[in-house]
């Protein structure tokens, strides 16, 4: 517990001091918030009853799909997995603590934008605040597993990237973020279906901003839960410490199991 403990705190202080971290968890995500606060707002005034919902999935879409992966695999890559298990340190901490820190960080963040949005853009606040919370570490557990899923399956850093972008930026077009999702047409609106941004936009609204949601919220939370689960399962399945061990447990195409509960969403969720 004490050694758990310690790389909790060492992750976390890493998350504000490292650079790239920094930017990640904070700048970033607080940066974008302000111009669209400032930009979107005056262009589409609408978009101050979204601007809360929508700016704290995007910090969760940024600093988890841009900020988790990268480190993983460069750990793997430069043997500091193989120090951790000649150390005894197993890899369900490897992966749960980096998780866990960006997490806290992401709290931090949102209580900033939730607490600024009023002030700064006359934003609604959310009516529900148990729902809000519970939609925020929903979708937070969800994008976390995904980012270690992909830190684990990927064989190098370019990897990553093309990975995560792959599931960012569809979530900036058609995550509900920018665009509500009773706008998209038919086709576009199941396929974002798949995404994490539109599952948690789709809470946010029924459930905490007193709107009126585009099919089942308390659907789109379960499938964040089962699906961070499932992802973090899947992760700790196919965890190699060592890149040059070609020996793995499954194949990595096993990570695509993932989209299974947004898929099977399309197919219940009303």
């Amino acid at each position: 517990m004490n050694a758990f403990i310690h790389h909790f705190t060492f992750e976390f202080r890493t998350g504000i001091r490292n650079k790239t971290s920094l930017l990640m968890n904070y700048l970033f995500p607080l940066g974008f918030y302000l111009m669209m606060g400032f930009v979107m707002a005056e262009i589409n005034p609408p978009f101050r009853e979204d601007i809360i919902p929508a700016m704290v999935v995007f910090g969760i879409l940024s600093a988890t799909l841009l900020g988790i992966p990268d480190p993983l695999v460069n750990a793997r890559e430069n043997g500091v997995f193989r120090s951790y298990k000649i150390n005894g340190i197993p890899s369900i901490s490897i992966l749960s603590i980096p998780a866990l820190t960006t997490v806290l960080h992401l709290a931090i963040v949102s209580v900033l934008i939730t607490a600024t949005a009023p002030l700064l853009f006359d934003a609604p606040l959310p009516v529900n605040w148990l729902n809000y919370a519970i939609i925020f570490v929903a979708m937070a557990f969800a994008c976390a597993g995904l980012s270690v899923l992909i830190g684990v399956v990927s064989p190098s850093s370019r990897m990553t990237v093309l990975w995560s972008q792959l599931i960012f930026v569809p979530s900036m077009l058609l995550g509900g973020l920018m665009i509500p999702n009773k706008m998209l047409p038919d086709i576009a609106g199941k396929i974002a279906q798949l995404l994490p941004a539109t599952q948690a936009m789709n809470a946010f609204n029924g459930l905490a901003m007193g709107k009126v949601a585009d099919f089942s919220p308390w659907g789109s939370v379960i499938i964040l839960f089962i699906s961070g689960v499932l992802a973090f399962g899947l992760a700790i399945y196919l965890f190699s410490w060592d890149s040059r061990n070609t020996t793995r447990r499954g194949h990595p195409l096993l990570a695509l199991l993932v989209i299974l509960p947004y898929a099977l969403g399309i197919l219940l969720l009303s």
